[in-house]
Order: C-alpha cells, then sequence, then structure tokens
C-alpha cells in the first residue's frame, strides 16, 4: 500500500494483512509515510513491513515507528538473517522464498521451519516483488508436499482476481498476498479489483 484510503479500503473489505514496502522499487514507503498509511486501516488487520538488504538495526527502527507486527524479508533471507532480525524484533518474521523456473530450491527448506511464514514469490533479478510474474503452482505443489513444515505459506506472485481461485486450490496457502494484481498503476489500487480478488479467494461476496 502507498495510499491511506486504499489501506482503509483493503481492511474494511476484510484483509486479514496490509502490507508497506521499505525495499527498492515503486511502492517504496518511509517509516513514517507507512505509520499513517497502516493507521488508516485501522487494529483489525496485520501490519507487515517488506524489507530488502536493509540491516537488523535498520529494520527494528523502521518496524518500531511504522508499528509493524511482521516483517518480511524479500531479499533470498537465510536463517541467520531471520535468528538477527528476532533478536531486535518482537513480532512475526517471514522469509520469501523467490523462484526461478519451476521448482522450490532445495536449500529453502530450512525456512519452513525457522520462519513464522514463508512466502513464495517469483524470482525477477531487477525487482524484490511486485513483477506481476506467477509461479508454477502444480509443480510447486508437488514441492511443497515434501518441504512444508512449521511455517505458514504465503502465496504472492502474479495473482488476480481471476486466477486466485486456481493457486488455492492447487497449493492451499495459508494467505494469498496480491499486489499488481489489484491496482491501476504501480502503488495505486483499483477498489473494484480488490473487491473482485476478496471474493475470489474467500468463495464469498466482498462486503
Amino acid at each position: 500500500m502507498t495510499r491511506p484510503p486504499d489501506a482503509a479500503l483493503a481492511a474494511e473489505i476484510g484483509a486479514s494483512y496490509i502490507g508497506v514496502v521499505f525495499a527498492d522499487g515503486p511502492r517504496r514507503v518511509t517509516p513514517a509515510q507507512a505509520r499513517k498509511i497502516l493507521d488508516a486501516a485501522g487494529g483489525t488487520a496485520k501490519r507487515v513491513g517488506v524489507f530488502g538488504t536493509n540491516a537488523p538495526d535498520e529494520i527494528a527502527r523502521a518496524a518500531e515507528e511504522a508499528r509493524l507486527d511482521i516483517v518480511q524479508l524479500q531479499a533470498d533471507p537465510s536463517t541467520a538473517d531471520i535468528k538477527a532480525i528476532r533478536a531486535k524484533f518482537n513480532g512475526q518474521v517471514w522469509a520469501a522464498i523467490r523462484i526461478a523456473g519451476a521448482h522450490i530450491p532445495r536449500d529453502a527448506e530450512d525456512l519452513f521451519d525457522r520462519a513464522d511464514a514463508v512466502v513464495l514469490d517469483a524470482r525477477n533479478e531487477k525487482r524484490l516483488g511486485g513483477t506481476g510474474m506467477a509461479l508454477p503452482w502444480d509443480d510447486i505443489a508437488v514441492d511443497l508436499a515434501r518441504d512444508r513444515g512449521s511455517a505458514a505459506v504465503v502465496l504472492a506472485g502474479g495473482l488476480k482476481p481471476t486466477n486466485v481461485a486456481t493457486a488455492i486450490r492447487t497449493l492451499a496457502p495459508d494467505v494469498v498476498d496480491v499486489s499488481s494484481g489489484v491496482e491501476r498503476s504501480p502503488g495505486v489500487k483499483d477498489p473494484w479489483l480488490m473487491r473482485e480478488f476478496y471474493a475470489a479467494a474467500t468463495g464469498t461476496r466482498a462486503h
């Protein structure tokens, strides 16, 4: 989210999580902006901050200022990175696995046991996320059956109202994460697409 009204609408529709991006890219916000955006959503949704190669101290400061519930590490985090953040941040730590090709990397298995949630996203060497690139869900379902540990599974990457139901049926994620799939332009959400996505993901009509 980059605008308070979009965050408020997401909460009104029924979003369980609302995120802001601190990593480089067109949706990047400052901690002060993030707090204003997330405050607009009220207290019903968990507050997520997405970080790139930020140092643990910087992440902790931003998390405190923006009042984050969850820190999402997007830049190929290791289990050591998760440990370093947990030493400075008391909320949940989510770790992104950016997938190139058709399979979850074998060396990512430890993340499923160490992170509170694992975010499955498509790898793009130029951008950390929000690329609109979908994953090969059928292939990944086989790997997920092998790797799935105690962490929740968050599915990202190219989700939109027309395909999210299929993705959920295929992978049974705990959370679905959408950005570009409900936007008019980078960072600017489309209210109609947001409502359609919620309806498709939940099998209900948005309220």
